[in-house]
Formats: C-alpha cells, structure tokens, sequence
C-alpha cells in the first residue's frame, strides 16, 4: 500500500499550531486545534517546501533525494574564505578564522542549517517540542519543527530582515522562542535574546546595538516596552506577538500566525539561496552579558561556535542521541542566557531530544509539577533553583510527623555518608540500597526526578552545603564551567568525570592554561578552542582586553587544576578585594564560609577593597511573594526553626532587624568567629556586619537575571550601610 497522504495547506498547519493562542472574543476567537495532525504523525517533510501551499502529497523518498537544500555532505567542508582572517572580528558582517587546531580531531564545520539536516533526517518521526495547553500536553515533531523554521525565516524576509542584522526575542519559552530562532539564523540574521525582566532602557540599547529589524515579544506588557521605545530604533521594521495578541492593530505590529503566513509570499528558492551561501565562520547568535561590571557587551557567536558546542559540549556532559536514548528536558531558565540556549535549544537539536517547556509562572512555583508530568532524563538549573528546591523539602519535612522526618533523615545521612566516602563506586552497601528503596526514591519521584540520570548546574558557584544535600538524595549534581564568550560549556562535569566541588574536566578539543599562578597554583584561566567567541559587537577594544595576542581568551576568572585536569574556581579577578594594607582576599571562600556556618543566610557579600578591614552584608532567608517571585517579611520555617532553637520567636525580618534581636544576633556573631577562626590570616577576619532588611533579588536589581550577584549595584544601593562600618572606626 503506497504511503501517501493528502495534505492540506501549510496555513492550516500553522493555525494548529498559533490559533489557540488567540484570546477568546471578537473577530480572532477560533477554536482551539490539535498538534496531533492524522496526516503528519510519523511523516517526515520529504517533499519540496512550496508543495505544502499547493496541496500536493507527501513522498515516501529521503529528504536528500527530494529537497532543494544543501546537503551536509556537499557543504560540511566549508572553510573561510581566507586563511588570512583574523581570530576575531567586532563587525556583525564580519568572518573570523576558525580555531581547528591539528591536534584537535574535530576537523569538520557545520552551519545550523546544515546540523538540523541530519536532525530532520534521523529525527524527523520524534517528538521535538512539548507544550501544554488548556491541561494537556501536546507535541511538534521534527518534521513540523523544521517546517515552523523555514516558515519563520520566510516571514522574516518578508518583513525585511537584513543580513548580519537581528531578530530580538523578548518572551518566556515556548515554541515559537525555538523555531523564530533558528529562522532567524535559516534567514542570514542573528538571533539576539532579551531577559523578559529588562526595562524598556535596556531593551532600547540592545536592540539598537544589535540593529534589530524584528523583535518578537510574547505578552502585551512586552509589546508596551518596545513601543515605547521604538522611535528610537531606527533598524526596527516590525514586530511579531504570540501568547497575547494586541488588544487591537497597530501598524507594523503582526500576531504569529499573521507573520507565519506573510512567509508565503517569499519563494522557497529564495530562501535556499540564503541558506546555501552561508558559512560556519559567520555570526548567527548574540548573548548579551548581564551587565554587572558595566555595560552590557554584545558576545558574537558563530555557526561553528553553536554546532561544535552543540555536538562536543554535550558530549562531554554526556547528553545522549536519541538513537540510543531520547534526551526529555524541561526549558524554563531564560533563553537569553547561553547556557540555557545551548542546552535548550541548539543541544536538544543536535541530538533530537525531546524539549517540553515549562510555564511561565515555573520559578513562582509550576516548576515541580512541570517535573513530574514531564519526566525529564536531564535537568540543569542555576544554583539558586537547587537551593530553593532544597529549602522546599526543607520546609516539608519540617512539618512532617515525627518519624517520617526521622526517617529522611536518616536516609540522607546514611547516603551521604556512602556518597562522600565511595563517589566512585556503583556498589552501594545494603543499609543504602534500603534507604534509597523506602525513603529516597519516592523523594526524587514528587520532584519529578525519577528518570533524571544528569542534573547540571553552572553560572554561578554553588555551596558544599547544598551539594551534600542532593547527595543525600542520591542527586549528583554535574557543575561545568564557561562563559557567555565561550558558547558555554569549556569545562564539563559528567558521570563519567566527576569530583566534587569541582567544574568537570576540559572538554576534548579544547585547552586551558593557568596565567600567573601565585604559590598554590592558582592563576587566571584562559582558554582556546572552537567554542571561543568572534568577538564583542562594536567592541574593539573590549575584545582586544579578552583576547590576547595569540588568540587565547583571558576569563577573568581564578582558579585551580588539580593533578587530573579538574577545575576549581576561587573566584574573579575583578571581585578580588584589595585591602589598604595590600592584602589580597578572593571574597568568594569566605561568603561560602559563612552560608555553611549560617544556614539562615541567604546572601552574603563581602566588603573591604581599599578599606582598612573586612565586613559583611548579609540576607535571611525568606518566603517568596508567589505572584511576583519577590521576597516577603517573612521567614522560611527554617530560619524560624533556627530562631527558636536560639531563644528567639522572631517569624519575620522585621522581628529580627528592627528589633536587634539579641539572640539571633549573637547566634550570627558566633558564626562569624567560627568562619574567622578558620581564615588563611588576621586580615582576611571580618571584623563588622549587617543584616538587611530585604532579600536581594532581581527586582530589587542585586541579582542579575540568573541570580548572580551584582556587586557593583550592592555597593552603591547599600552605600551608607557600608560608610558606617568604617566612619564608627575614625571617631
């Protein structure tokens, strides 16, 4: 019986797709469609594009024997076009020389395009996307997805995207993140993520330093910022909304499926050309630092950045193809983040995982339930997600009956005894088989992490105490090491290379080296291979601080290699705090000392640079607002327990810091004297602290959008705080 099935038109694909976002009411009420398309499931798009308007059928035939696109074996040994080019470039048109060592047994380059090819051809049949609507999940194969890409790159072309300009996307995850993405890049543009908690000011200057001619915003509060702004952006054309349309039309504001289907206008042919002509040495993504040492800086990554990284990084980090296992993963962190965009995005492409996204409300709470429906293989989060994971169990068992607490307990200890003194041995003895059996395992199953075998963290340095905790779960958790300039992962932690505290090994093909050890060995980390950037955009001299004269990229960062090859970051050359009397003191050790002698601490920053002595800010640990994520007055039933085990009954900040309260404060003191007692010398003492009145948080603008510490704006916010430390000290 010959496998063909009729198909309909490309547009009512798409409605499947976009139709349910539409708000009840109104010209644009539709009824909600199915993903589960009869005439799509299992079926790969082997037919010319341009049939699917045409109403023409599906071939039986390979993808390569009936598309009009490169092949990645026609186009896998493209090079750049000179051998003279340059390591980098700040030009968004630019080309840079590719870093393909001889040592280095990766030779071959693919572009994106080129990467989703043998996706498409492998993975067509799988399920690549997953999305809930009203309750249910539903799915976007391979086949669809590749459709969705090419649909989005047309539409772009029609609205005018530019070569070497951007296509900005301001929105929570979803599919239409993925596939407006990767058309961008099908398109010739460069994909540009803006954090969804940026102010109209900041969007305003990444998008003009990116020149964006189309930005993509998922809700009318992000629809509000740009049009605020967009008289000020003179490269904008357009842009796109889903999730939520405009309330009503404005000019040159299109909703997804308006946009989707402006696409059929623009020739399939016209859009091969543009695919045909690119080259891996191009720029394709833009990752914009957080900002916390300044500006924002424009990192330029190219096609080979993204698809080496893709193919080797995981790899390293042992993220399987699904020929062998379907990697499921749940995207939620921002995608305006490398890490997020390489695991999420470009990874789950290379290896044809299955990708389902969270909801936007995931970090207020929807996030667990996402987990357990979904079941996902791997799982990676920021150290601040694991924390509030853990503060979560924390708080439940603490209002468990007795022995159920007892129980957990024990089941933890003895796990974390067994992890911590055998990390490498698959041979567990039986009392912790047993616990693991009665007690842990059902843990991990109301987290959703019953088939988790990789749990990854990076992006900022986590405590010992969180990761024992998760030991005692039976949860390792999997650190790696890189920048935003070096497409993320450099350094790579796995089952198969894993030490704790530690950021993994380098990952094969790449280098590192130590640039001015002092005595112990511990030096700035420089770096060189294919997952180096091309560049800050419109940056030279940024660049040329980054980038040395022989190509290697200086992080910025100190750290340690043990005799193996592990990594062990003790933090950053511009955190370094130089005392007046020239002490040099890495504030990181010494935060981390006090978080693990006080677990009531939330935040802890170190002060001292250019005074005469060391003090503290720090944080309690409070509920969070569950609409705004933003923290309340209120303590976590941890610190409560603390409190009281101090002899206070303090339940809020306020109780605590407005009252001065003695026992609490004492209790801290003492904490401080135990971490004192343990320093490398006097200088590094801290001799004054504070606690403030108010967790620090993204709104409250002390943590950038992936929880990380911005110092810079702690020292200023805080400044009469701090002043005082040192003025009491001159009377």
């Amino acid at each position: 019986m010959p496998e063909v099935l009729l198909l309909r038109s490309a547009s009512s694909i798409l409605r499947t797709v976009f139709l349910s976002r539409l708000l009840p009411g109104g010209p644009r009420c539709v009824r909600k469609l199915s993903l589960n398309l009869w005439y799509l499931q299992g079926v790969r798009p082997n037919v010319r594009i341009s049939s699917l308007t045409d109403g023409h059928t599906l071939s039986k035939e390979s993808p390569s024997q009936v598309l009009d696109l490169s092949s990645p074996e026609k186009a896998k040994d493209a090079q750049p076009n000179s051998p003279e080019e340059a390591l980098w470039t700040t030009r968004a048109d630019g080309r840079v020389r590719l870093r393909i060592d001889p040592s280095c047994p990766q030779q071959s380059s693919y572009t994106v395009h080129q990467m989703f090819y043998e996706a498409l051809d492998k993975y067509g049949h799988l399920h690549a996307l997953g999305f809930k609507r009203q309750g249910s999940w539903e799915h976007v194969s391979y086949s669809q997805y590749y459709l969705l890409a090419r649909k989005a790159a047309k539409g772009f072309l029609k609205l005018g995207l530019e070569p070497a300009h951007s296509v900005a996307i301001l929105g929570f995850n979803s599919p239409e993140w993925f596939f407006s993405a990767v058309g961008t890049v099908f398109a010739g543009g460069i994909v540009t993520g803006i954090y969804t908690t940026s102010t109209p000011e900041a969007c305003q200057y990444i998008a003009h330093d990116c020149r964006a001619n189309v930005i993509v915003v998922d809700t009318q509060k992000q629809l509000e910022k740009i049009l605020k702004i967009w008289k000020n952006l003179p490269h904008l054309k357009a842009v796109v909304t889903y999730r939520e349309p405009p309330p009503e039309r404005i000019a040159n504001v299109h909703t997804m499926e308006e946009f989707m289907e402006l696409g059929d206008q623009v020739p399939e042919a016209d859009l091969d050309t543009i695919i045909n002509a690119q080259q891996p040495n191009q720029c394709c993504v833009l990752v914009y630092t957080s900002g916390t040492t300044g500006s924002p800086k424009g990192v330029m990554l190219s096609q080979d950045n993204i698809t080496w990284t893709a193919r080797y990084g995981s790899q390293a980090g042992d993220i399987q193809p699904a020929e062998v296992q379907q990697e499921v993963v749940v995207s939620y962190l921002p995608l305006s983040h490398v890490a997020a965009q390489i695991y999420d995005l470009w990874t789950g492409l290379q290896w044809g995982a299955q990708v389902c996204f969270a909801e936007p409300d995931a970090l207020k709470g929807s996030l667990v339930d996402t987990l357990r429906e979904v079941q996902p293989t791997s799982h990676m989060g920021v150290p601040r997600v694991w924390e509030k994971i853990m503060e979560r169990i924390q708080e439940v068992a603490a209002q468990s009956g007795f022995i159920r607490r007892k129980m957990l307990l024990w089941a933890m200890s003895v796990t974390l005894e067994q992890n911590l003194t055998c990390l490498g041995s698959d041979l567990k003895p039986f009392t912790a088989r047993l616990a693991d059996y009665l007690v842990l395992a059902k843990v991990r199953q109301a987290l959703g992490f019953a088939k988790c075998e990789k749990s990854f963290y990076g992006a900022a340095p986590m405590t010992a105490d969180t990761q024992h905790f998760f030991l005692g779960l039976n949860i390792r958790l999997y650190s790696g090491y890189g920048l935003s300039e070096t497409s993320g992962p450099h350094f790579m932690s796995s089952p198969r290379n894993y030490r704790l505290y530690s950021s993994g090994k380098v990952v094969p093909g790449c280098q590192a080296k130590l640039v001015n050890q002092d005595a112990e060995g511990t030096g700035e980390i420089c770096l060189w291979g294919r997952t180096v950037f091309m560049g800050y955009l419109n940056m030279e001299d940024k660049t040329r601080e980054a980038i040395d004269a022989d190509g290697w990229l200086h992080t910025g960062d100190v750290g340690r290699l043990d005799a193996d090859g592990f990594l062990y970051i003790t933090g950053r050359l511009k955190e370094l705090i130089i005392t007046a009397g020239g002490e040099n003191v890495p504030p990181m050790p010494i935060e981390e000392a006090v978080k693990t002698e006080l677990p009531i601490v939330s935040c802890a920053m170190l002060i001292g640079d250019q005074r005469k002595f060391l003090s503290m800010l720090l944080t309690l640990k409070c509920t969070l607002d569950p609409d705004t994520s933003d923290p309340t007055d209120n303590l976590t039933e941890q610190v409560v327990e603390f409190c009281q085990r101090v002899g206070s009954n303090a339940t809020t900040v306020s109780d605590i810091v407005g009252k001065k309260d003695q026992a609490v404060y004492q209790a801290i003191e003492e904490g401080i004297q135990r971490v004192n007692r343990n320093a490398a010398a006097r200088p590094h003492h801290i001799q004054k602290w504070a606690i403030l009145q108010r967790d620090f948080s993204i709104s409250g603008g002390e943590l950038g959008p992936t929880m990380k510490l911005k110092r810079l704006t702690v020292l200023e916010k805080y400044k009469d705080v701090i002043d005082s430390f040192y003025q009491e000290q001159k009377k």
